[in-house]
């Protein structure tokens, strides 16, 4: 409690910093605006410290860590902007509006830079689907973000989804945008002229969504439902004509700083763009559109209402762009020299705190302690699982039932639409392509976050070099328990060591990202395995480029790129085997970079007929779903692969870094074997494709018709879904 406000979530040292700040105590609205602004999820107040390891310099990167997107160049005068955000706790007890307000807001902070939305990413985890709450979460939440996207006319074209017992009670939500623009137009959430008119865009304020972001920053409980109008509620079509309305605006050259309102309502969007600009900001709360009777102060200021833009403009006439669209708009103040921001009702002053103190609160130094878990020491195989058995795992089934209900070719730009390639691919108006890739494997992540982390980053780089993609930049989304608890600090700050070691091995940019920390219940103690879910960029630089996952002709051959371990710690075969422990797969940058490297030079070569990498569920798995979309099989010789001392299963399905399945046709493969021969990565010839897939080891075979595969991996969750639990 402070100042008599059981509400504010400010520390007494906090409080301090405050006083001595403003040389005086704050009044009931100035603390409420101070705590949302010193919340978790506004001021990062935990991770900031650590989130200074990620490089996010390069030479395309335009706009960088910091602001509501990063900006990628794509030459011809074209950039990308991409963000990605979390919204984790509205979805765990509001499902669709929790999910569909996600996409909302990270579609607004790539439109607020000036750039068309035109592609959505979903990553997602929930509990087994035995559960009847988890059927519940994942139907929702998927329906939510389908319908948002799909009203909204931008398709959601790449994304994943885990299922494990840690997502039971904390399902997580991260969704990714990606724009695209002209490298003039870009518009930064600055308010850097003072006299400049702020001009509040799109929907009207309510009550909906007051203390979303402290909601955020806490554990969830059993009086967690009672948070339920901390959860905003999305408009897609008013969305649509916010989007068309401020690309037109900023065509007139008025707007001269743009920002989305979403945590932190107007208390943030005001105050980070005066901050930014070095500047004030005055704002008149009796000029605004109120959507309910009797609204207070401090309601409409921590109000987080959704599709609202607030625009820094130097001329009035940019007003007849909303009357075009009939978007509704107030001038609501002005951009100021006081570096305060200042607010109003009439003439009568109500708060006036420094930008600076809103926007940039001072950090915590968290401890980072390494927990003491015993985790089972496994080596070799504890029991057999055949391969219809791994392709019925959740989390290796098509995911299908998914991406079905996204309208994915909306916008006519999509060229490798979901299941067709390692990553989607998006036409760019300069005859190059987007690739792009989200993963995350939690459970290695939670035997080592360090190897959690750059896995992410390794695992998406590969999938948009499989589709011909030279990795560009990613974007990340942290999730994790109570930062408070020094074991769980302890694996968010391996995770960002991870992310930024292996970006620096890459050589790509991490040119933003989210910190979501608080997940886990206060009910089981338990918190979320670790997760640091990771969107890579690609750039295909030519559309001959652009290459499938699956098997393309019977004869091509089957070759296999990079050598294979023993590492099943963390992998699909021993989470079915209820293991948690082994020998996690190691990681390393400069092995990953020469993988990427030769796949991409094979690529260019015109030698690759399809590519895919191996990851979740091994070698075993990859040329499985290679085969099921294909429609073909293939005959593979499992000794010629490269490895030491390892059983059938080992070599099925170990998890090993850094390996790639290529096909080639056969008047193709020497001059391939001849380029692979120069990269320094162990490869060999493994096969080649049939009709059905056998593998032969020790002078046995071991056949899997494509059609028993296929219905096997198809079939999963929509029974589940469907039928309940089975």
């Amino acid at each position: 409690m402070v100042n008599g406000r059981e509400d504010v979530s400010l520390s007494e040292s906090e409080m301090g910093y405050i006083r001595n700040a403003m040389g005086r105590e704050p009044n009931p609205l100035e603390l409420g605006m101070l705590d949302i602004m010193f919340s978790e999820h506004c001021s990062y107040k935990s991770s900031r410290p650590i989130l200074k390891l990620l490089p996010g310099a390069g030479k395309r990167v335009v706009v960088g860590q910091g602001y509501d997107a990063g900006v990628m160049d794509v030459d011809d005068g074209w950039v990308v902007n991409i963000r990605m955000e979390s919204h984790n706790h509205p979805s765990a007890i509001e499902p669709y509006n929790g999910a569909a307000t996600g996409i909302g807001g990270i579609i607004r902070d790539v439109l607020c830079q000036g750039a068309r939305p035109i592609a959505l990413v979903d990553s997602l985890r929930f509990g087994p689907l035995k559960s009847a709450r988890s059927r519940w979460l994942f139907k929702y939440v998927v329906k939510g973000i389908g319908d948002y996207g799909n009203c909204t006319g931008i398709p959601t074209v790449a994304g994943e989804v885990e299922f494990d017992e840690s997502f039971e009670n904390n399902c997580l939500v991260n969704v990714a945008c990606i724009g695209l623009a002209r490298k003039e137009n870009l518009v930064l959430a600055k308010a850097s002229h003072p006299g400049d008119l702020l001009i509040l865009v799109g929907g009207s304020t309510g009550r909906d969504g007051i203390h979303g972001v402290t909601f955020a920053s806490k554990v969830l409980t059993d009086k967690s439902e009672e948070d339920r109008p901390s959860v905003q509620i999305g408009d897609p079509f008013t969305k649509k004509r916010i989007v068309e309305g401020t690309l037109k605006a900023i065509e007139t050259g008025y707007v001269r700083g743009l920002k989305d309102l979403g945590g932190g309502g107007l208390t943030c969007a005001a105050s980070e763009m005066a901050a930014k600009g070095g500047c004030g900001a005055e704002i008149d709360i009796s000029k605004m559109h109120l959507r309910e009777e009797g609204m207070t102060p401090y309601e409409i200021m921590l109000s987080e209402s959704q599709e609202r833009m607030l625009f820094a403009v130097k001329d009035i006439q940019v007003t007849e762009v909303f009357d075009r669209y009939e978007t509704p708009y107030a001038v609501v103040g002005k951009v100021t020299d006081s570096k305060y921001l200042v607010v109003k009702h009439g003439e009568k002053m109500l708060a006036r705190v420094p930008a600076e103190l809103l926007a940039d609160p001072p950090t915590v130094e968290r401890r980072a302690i390494k927990p003491l878990v015993k985790l089972e020491k496994t080596k070799g195989v504890p029991r057999k699982i055949g391969m219809l058995e791994i392709l019925s795992s959740q989390n290796i089934a098509s995911k299908e039932w998914v991406y079905r209900q996204y309208d994915h070719e909306v916008g006519v730009r999509t060229i490798t639409k979901p299941g067709d390639g390692d990553s989607a691919v998006m036409m760019l108006p300069n005859e190059k392509a987007l690739a792009i890739a989200a993963d995350c494997n939690s459970g290695h992540a939670y035997l080592d976050p360090y190897i959690g982390g750059s896995g992410a980053v390794a695992e998406s780089c590969r999938n948009v070099a499989a589709t011909g993609g030279e990795p560009l930049a990613i974007v990340d989304c942290c999730n994790f328990g109570d930062p408070e608890k020094p074991e769980l600090f302890w694996q968010f700050k391996e995770a960002v060591k991870g992310i930024a070691d292996m970006c620096t091995g890459l050589e790509v940019p991490c040119i933003g990202g989210n910190v979501s920390f608080y997940n886990e219940s206060s009910g089981t103690g338990k918190a979320v395995k670790p997760c640091p879910a990771v969107v890579a960029l690609g750039l295909v630089n030519s559309l001959d480029h652009i290459t499938p996952m699956q098997f393309q002709k019977v004869g091509d051959a089957v070759l296999i790129l990079g050598e294979t371990h023993r590492e099943l710690g963390g992998s699909e075969y021993y989470r079915l085997s209820g293991i948690d422990g082994g020998e996690i797969p190691k990681i390393d940058a400069s092995r990953e970079k020469r993988s990427i490297d030769a796949v991409l030079s094979a690529i260019k070569s015109g030698s690759v007929s399809s590519c895919h990498d191996c990851s979740r569920g091994g070698l075993g798995v990859a040329l499985a779903i290679m085969a099921i979309r294909g429609g073909l099989g293939a005959t593979i010789e499992l000794e010629k692969v490269p490895f030491k001392d390892l059983s059938f299963e080992e070599v099925l399905f170990s998890e090993t870094h850094s390996r790639f399945i290529l096909t080639s046709e056969e008047e193709n493969v020497k001059a391939l074997m001849g380029l692979l021969e120069t990269s320094s990565v162990p490869f060999a010839r493994i096969g080649k494709v049939s009709t059905t897939l056998t593998f032969r080891w020790q002078n046995e075979e071991h056949d899997f018709p494509i059609d028993r595969m296929t219905s096997v991996w198809e079939n999963v969750i929509p029974k589940y879904m469907e039928g309940g639990e089975k």
